[in-house]
C-alpha cells in the first residue's frame, strides 16, 4: 500500500492505493471540526486499502476556503457539490464499486447528495451519523433518508449524544436498501477515541452489504 496526494482545482486530500488491481474505491470527508488528516479518516482508508480499495480521504470545500472554521450552513450545497467531485475523480481514475461517506458533518452532506443523486455512488458509509443535535431527538436529521437507495452503513459510538443506538436503527429503517449498523462499544462521537478501532468490523460490514445488494 502508498499513500500518494490528490491535488486538482476541485479535489484535495490523500489517495491510500492498495497493492495489485483495485477491487473498488471509497472517498470520504471529514466532520466539521476536522479535515483530511483525522486519524479515524486515515484509519479506515488504511484498512479499505488492506482490503483493495483505493481510499481517499479529503477536504470539503469549507475547509479548503477557511483551515479552521465551521461549515457555513447557507454554503453546504457547495460542500455537496465537493463530494461530488471526488466522486467523479475517482470514477475517472477507477473501476469497480464506488462507496461515499464520511464523519458526521461529511456523512451526513454525502448522505443528502446521494438521496438527491444515486448515480455518484454504489454504497453509503456514514461514520458517527449526527441523527440530531445533542439533546434535541425532535430535531431529526432525517427527513433525505428514504430516498437514499444505495446499500448503507452506519458505524456509531454506544454513547454518541448526537443519536443513540436504538434512533439509529429506526433511521436505517427509513432506507429502501439494505443498511447495517456497525456498535462502536464505549465510543462518543469521536471514534477516533474509541478504546477498540472499529475499521476491521467495518470493512467487514461494508464488503457484506456490498456483495448482498
Amino acid at each position: 500500500m502508498s499513500v500518494e496526494m490528490l491535488d486538482t482545482d476541485t479535489v484535495h486530500g490523500h489517495l491510500h492505493v492498495p497493492d495489485g488491481e483495485p477491487r473498488g474505491a471509497i472517498a470520504l470527508a471529514h466532520g466539521a471540526g476536522g479535515n483530511c488528516d483525522a486519524k479515524i479518516l486515515q484509519l479506515m482508508c488504511d484498512r479499505f486499502s488492506e482490503h483493495g480499495f483505493v481510499a481517499l480521504r479529503y477536504d470539503l470545500p469549507f475547509r479548503r476556503r477557511n483551515p479552521k472554521g465551521p461549515p457555513q450552513p447557507s454554503r453546504a450545497g457547495q460542500d455537496r457539490a465537493g463530494v461530488a467531485d471526488a466522486a467523479a475523480a475517482l470514477r475517472e481514475r477507477f473501476t469497480g464499486p464506488l462507496v461515499l461517506g464520511g464523519v458526521s458533518y461529511g456523512g451526513r452532506q454525502t448522505s443528502m447528495l446521494v438521496a438527491e443523486q444515486p448515480a455518484p455512488a454504489d454504497a453509503l458509509l456514514l461514520l458517527s451519523y449526527p441523527l440530531h443535535p445533542p439533546g434535541k431527538p425532535e430535531k431529526a436529521r432525517t427527513e433525505h433518508l428514504p430516498d437514499i437507495t444505495v446499500p448503507t452503513t452506519f458505524v456509531s459510538g454506544a454513547s454518541d449524544p448526537f443519536g443513540t443506538l436504538d434512533e439509529l436503527r429506526a433511521a436505517q429503517a427509513l432506507i429502501p436498501a439494505p443498511t447495517a449498523l456497525v456498535e462502536v462499544t464505549g465510543a462518543g462521537h469521536d471514534l477516533s477515541r474509541a478504546k477498540i478501532d472499529p475499521s476491521e468490523a467495518t470493512v467487514s460490514s461494508m464488503l457484506e452489504i456490498l456483495e448482498s445488494a
